[in-house]
């Protein structure tokens, strides 16, 4: 039998440096967030081979002292925190003390650094953990750190990595992150000499123009919500802009890109209704609050955190975020910025008048009226020339029994007049369902017993008016078993044991549960899409206009329930570009 020995300290850290050091852009996250600690305003990267083979690091930071070198590379000294109660409220990036010690376990490390005030710099140097004598050094102000030969000390971890032109990719998405959320510091990115990047101090909106791209930044709304000592703050773009990958997803905690599922949870519920599909939305979000209510000493990589209110945050992002994507329909920057020609012509033209309101409404709302469905009756006939023309204009034809085509001040609006109407029902059937704060709830004709875990049991109990609300009766029948009474009536034919499992389960992990939310707008959604009026329906021009109008006052109406878009606006210098008018 092997006997129980202590490890020597070299092998700590290199056990250390597998946790926190995984390819080039791990060490480089280190290196960088330690400048940004250190209160550096100016930071320029040096990568070499993706930076397995060198990667430097130089800012105008506050500096090391010239005894504090050799702590800076041993394994848990810091300066950063001091009490376990600067560890409850931590508000750096780094904290642990443990990333330059492990670098130095699997490479060459050099600091050279010039502390505040100090009347000259010095170098220290570290080869695989052992350290040589300090020795005097020129530098300005700020602190030079460079590692060399990455993995070298234990090569078997060279084997895992890609190749250059991955590595790199790794390392300047890492740099974009940082950039992002510290648009008030200057950033230099150079690899194998060539100088690829350069992000001089700008304001937010503009780091984020330059970052995310231009398309992101005009597809996107911003926000700004507060409650409860929670803020949200960023931009987040409209449906139609998602992306088949999660690239585009920039969510940040006190300053700090994390990956947290719960924030992801809230943020996908948000665009449940509008999202197409597999796609993922893209954002640039900044979550703030008191650091002693969020817990960052979580996973060695610091993507992930823990909040002690997890169902206050996931409530106040979900809210935040569902009222930007609920707003009404947005209007193209290009349009706003180039369509805004005055037309006598379309000034004065007069909308026609529904003659016949009750007969469209029977054509367009009838068959969800049958179902006994509060339906909005269509906008009223105009009986003057209106002062303004309004945000879709005025129709002018239909186009192959599919599309509306309609007339507004910045030039030509194209409608899509099923997915228009489907999401016009959509949301009246939806306000109409859930106007009350319960749930309808429908008796089962034979109570459903099933097994559970104590976990979800006491789940249950903790729980117990949410279910109510949500139209479940659910009561325990034993340390480890739950049986169902009652439904919602909308989810009837739903299986009682997988959906109540399901929805503790969410309970379990995020605080909230939206599922049966989510369900019944499902079945709504599908009722909204049957309903709703059919390709190569001829409608009159009274009818199309009464459309647009339901448009412009109806929530997500930007996209139909399915993601897809409902209308798209072509200026009219689009139009004089197509026809070559004026060159």
């Amino acid at each position: 039998m092997s006997r129980i020995f202590p490890l020597n300290d070299v092998l700590i850290a290199q056990i250390a440096a597998g946790e926190v050091v995984e390819r080039p852009a791990s060490a480089l996250k280190e290196l960088v967030e330690n400048a940004l600690d250190a209160g550096a305003t100016d930071i320029s990267v040096f990568l070499e081979e993706g930076g397995v083979r060198l990667i430097r690091v130089e800012d105008n930071g506050h500096g090391i002292e010239t005894d504090d070198l050799p702590l800076a590379l041993a394994s848990h000294a810091t300066s950063k925190i001091h009490t376990l109660e600067d560890l409850e409220k931590v508000s750096s990036l780094g904290f642990r003390g443990e990333a330059l010690a492990s670098l130095a376990a699997v490479s060459t490390v050099e600091i050279v650094s010039r502390a505040e005030g100090a009347a000259r710099a010095s170098a220290l140097r570290s080869r695989g953990g052992r350290l040589e004598q300090a020795i005097p050094a020129a530098r300005g102000t700020g602190t030079t750190l460079t590692v060399s030969g990455l993995f070298s000390e234990t090569p078997a971890r060279r084997k895992f990595l890609k190749s250059e032109s991955t590595e790199f990719g790794h390392c300047d998405e890492l740099m974009k992150r940082l950039a992002l959320s510290f648009p008030q510091v200057a950033f230099r990115l150079t690899h194998n000499g060539k100088p690829l990047r350069h992000w001089p101090v700008v304001p937010l909106e503009t780091r984020v123009r330059v970052i995310a791209g231009e398309a992101f930044f005009v597809a996107s709304s911003g926000l700004d919500e507060q409650a409860s000592g929670l803020r949200l703050q960023g931009w987040v773009a409209r449906p139609a802009y998602s992306s088949a990958s999660r690239d585009a997803q920039y969510l940040y905690v006190n300053g700090r890109f994390v990956r947290d599922r719960l924030l992801a949870h809230a943020l996908r519920q948000a665009y449940q209704d509008v999202l197409h599909h597999q796609r993922h939305p893209a954002y640039v979000l900044f979550l703030t609050m008191d650091p002693s209510m969020v817990d960052v000493n979580v996973h060695p990589a610091k993507t992930e955190v823990r909040f002690r209110e997890a169902q206050a945050v996931h409530r106040f992002v979900f809210q935040a975020v569902s009222k930007v994507l609920a707003s009404g329909l947005r209007v193209p920057e290009a349009a706003q910025e180039r369509g805004g020609r005055q037309d006598p012509a379309l000034t004065l033209q007069r909308p026609l008048a529904i003659h016949e309101p009750d007969a469209f409404h029977s054509a367009l709302f009838g068959p969800l009226s049958a179902r006994g469905v509060t339906v909005p009756s269509p906008a009223p006939a105009y009986a003057d020339v209106p002062q303004e023309v309004p945000l879709l204009g005025y129709a002018l034809a239909q186009l192959h029994g599919i599309y509306i085509l309609a007339q507004n001040q910045a030039g030509l609006i194209l409608v899509d007049m099923h997915a228009a109407h489907e999401r016009i029902l959509y949301e009246t059937l939806k306000k109409s369902w859930l106007q009350d704060e319960q749930m309808a709830s429908q008796p089962l004709l034979l109570p459903s017993a099933f097994n559970a875990s104590t976990t979800l049991v006491a789940t249950l109990e903790s729980h117990a008016s949410l279910l109510l609300r949500l139209g479940f009766q659910v009561s325990p029948a034993g340390p480890e078993s739950l049986v169902v009474r009652a439904m919602p009536v909308l989810l009837s034919d739903s299986d009682p044991s997988q959906l109540v499992t399901e929805v503790l389960n969410e309970l379990l992990e995020y605080g909230d549960s939206r599922l049966v939310q989510e369900k019944n707008h499902e079945l709504l959604a599908g009722m909204a899409c049957r309903s709703a009026v059919r390709a190569n329906r001829q409608l009159t021009v009274a009818e199309m206009n009464a459309l647009l109008r339901q448009m412009e006052v109806v929530e997500r109406a930007d996209q139909c329930n399915h993601g897809r878009p409902t209308w798209r606006q072509v200026t009219l210098d689009e139009l004089d570009r197509w026809f070559m008018r004026g060159q």
